[in-house]
């Protein structure tokens, strides 16, 4: 085999290798998100079971105003499944999607659910992180102004959000991440990772 040949059988068998580094990668992605989306839906389940009806967030018809509104720093009561700690249950109607939260985050629990970032549904200042797995926080990018968003507590408390707009941040901008102009953020990577889909909202009850 002469130099050229030799030289073009190695081009085509280092591209046959790219070729199949990219298809087990996007294999592995994909099963990630599988993975994920049954860990979450499993949680999901359990969760509804154990959380009593959704009543809306406010003190209409209660002679003393809920806990909450008296101390809004409160902590946010937990429910525990398969040892995990999770506060609620968010509802993307416009996705069909609906999702368990983790009372905190960190990298390996958002390949369980999405996670509390910071604040509270209480506080108004409730930021959300998930993966951008498409059973997690993916589509998320795809909602728009106007859209509703419902979170309910472990204890049936339901609160409504409307959502005001759709933007993208840059990694490092965690205090304008957390921007308390917002009552509830939502968040996710986007597909290089190199900057955040970002979803404000505003209550809407």
């Amino acid at each position: 085999m002469n130099g050229k040949k030799k030289g073009g059988v190695l081009l085509i068998a280092a591209g046959l290798l790219c070729i199949a580094a990219a298809l087990a990668l996007v294999g592995y992605n994909l099963a990630e998100a599988y993975r994920a989306g049954k860990s979450a839906a499993g949680a999901l389940t359990q969760l509804e079971q154990q959380t009593p009806s959704a009543a809306p967030a406010d003190s209409a018809g209660q002679e003393e105003p809920p806990d909450y509104i008296l101390n809004p720093d409160m902590e946010m009561p937990v429910a525990t499944i398969d040892g995990n700690a999770y506060i609620g249950i968010l509802q993307l109607p416009s996705l069909d999607l609906e999702l368990p939260i983790l009372s905190e985050w960190s990298y390996p629990q958002l390949k369980i659910a999405p996670c509390r970032y910071s604040g509270s549904a209480y506080a108004g200042n409730f930021t959300i992180a998930g993966h951008n797995y498409s059973t997690h926080f993916g589509p998320i990018g795809d909602l728009a102004a106007g859209d509703p968003v419902v979170f309910t507590d472990v204890e049936g408390r339901c609160f409504s959000y409307e959502v005001q707009t759709v933007e993208t941040l840059e990694a490092t901008a965690i205090e304008e991440m957390v921007s308390s102009e917002w009552d509830l953020t939502l968040f996710t990577c986007t597909s290089s990772g190199q900057a955040r889909v970002t979803v404000r909202c505003l209550r809407a009850d």
